[in-house]
């Protein structure tokens, strides 16, 4: 068992694999497996979102390379942005 932060890295690297590769390349997220993805593990963050193409906008906005598909390291970007906007409104408000 290794530390907390260790366990996070392994939880994230765990979910993104777990949804990656089901359609495709398997180190990679469609944009319907990207849309899985968000739907399950960040359902509440984004349960709020109203708007249709959201999906749409999150991918494109996170594929760096243009290839249609997002990797594990365009994905930590979206993770990371996440967290820090969330520290910042759980920080703030405590």
């Amino acid at each position: 068992m290794g530390s907390e932060l260790e366990n996070a890295m392994g939880a994230l690297i765990s979910v993104f694999h777990s949804y990656s590769g089901k359609e495709g390349d398997k180190y990679k997220l469609s944009k319907k497996e990207l849309k899985d993805l968000l739907q399950n593990e960040l359902g509440s963050f984004l349960e709020t979102q109203k708007d249709t193409e959201s999906v749409d906008k999150i991918m494109h906005e996170l594929d760096e390379n243009g290839d249609g598909e997002v990797d594990f390291q365009e994905f930590v970007v979206l993770v990371a942005t996440l967290t820090v906007a969330c520290n910042t409104f759980f920080w703030e408000d405590s």
